[in-house]
């Protein structure tokens, strides 16, 4: 016994008009390009080119010229995306007052300034080179190029012992009880 199945809808196997089709399969990469300069994603070109296509569909017994289909695609492209504009959600609401503003626990300034004062002993504890580094980079906010020139030395120093002064100062005893 063989089953054989029949499409639900029958209409769409076969286009009533074949040089629709025939034109979205030769234009389709086209007017996908158009579509997704008008969208910020991939996914919303391709409904919105949907969208328009089956615009033009619909009007397709309407339109005289189909040489000049591209530019009642574009249209009807820059039409639904500005009706889509026009339609999003409004997340905002007037209120009489304002809300309060969510403000993040701060923390006590005699700890923070504890832990600065450890932070700085801790450098201090570096070599006068590794030292000099990480006051130039992180303080003084220079670029390692920058450093770099000013201290003589190439980048390459800059970078390793900038590298290996952090470590240290990871590894120091007196930050870890301090954080």
């Amino acid at each position: 016994m063989t089953a054989t199945t029949t499409p639900v809808c029958t209409s769409a196997s076969t286009a009533v008009y074949p040089s629709f089709s025939s034109y979205v399969r030769a234009r389709g990469p086209v007017l996908q390009r158009t579509a997704r300069s008008l969208t910020s994603n991939p996914c919303d070109a391709e409904d919105l080119l949907q969208t328009a296509l089956t615009k033009t569909y619909l009007a397709w017994e309407r339109i005289e010229d189909h040489r000049a289909l591209d530019g009642y695609v574009r249209r009807a492209l820059v039409n639904t995306r500005t009706s889509q504009w026009r339609k999003r959600k409004v997340e905002e609401f007037p209120c009489d007052e304002l809300p309060e503003p969510y403000a993040a626990p701060s923390a006590d300034p005699a700890e923070q300034q504890a832990l600065r004062d450890a932070m700085w002993r801790a450098v201090l504890r570096l070599p006068v080179r590794q030292r000099a580094m990480v006051v130039l980079r992180y303080y003084e906010d220079l670029t390692e190029v920058q450093t770099a020139e000013l201290l003589g030395v190439s980048v390459g120093t800059v970078k390793s012992a900038v590298s290996r002064a952090l470590g240290k100062l990871r590894e120091d005893p007196e930050l870890a009880c301090a954080a």
